[in-house]
């Protein structure tokens, strides 16, 4: 499902018009972006958490010259870590 899909779904569950559960979507994503590059962790409980971890430097290898070794500087990465009922439904799915 891409995000013009889930935006008519939403629209639909919630009886709401396609810009209406358009803007909703797009105001949570920027909720969700602004606290986790701030610092701050978004916890939904049941569906889970986005939060922002250090990824320390270290040295990499060239894909295109395997011989020749790199430097990937230390980064925030954003996470994703899956609630318990999210989990659980998908563990039940077939």
């Amino acid at each position: 499902m891409n995000k013009t899909e889930l935006i008519a779904k939403l629209a639909q569950m919630l009886n709401v018009s396609k810009k209406a559960a358009s803007d909703m979507l797009n105001g949570f994503i920027s909720v969700v972006v602004d606290s986790v590059a701030k610092g701050d962790a978004v916890r939904i409980q049941g569906f889970g958490t986005f939060a922002r971890s250090r990824r320390e430097a270290k040295t990499g290898v060239n894909p295109q010259n395997p011989s020749q070794k790199i430097k990937i500087p230390a980064m925030n990465v954003a996470t994703f870590k899956v609630g318990s009922e999210f989990k659980a439904a998908v563990r039940k799915s077939k």
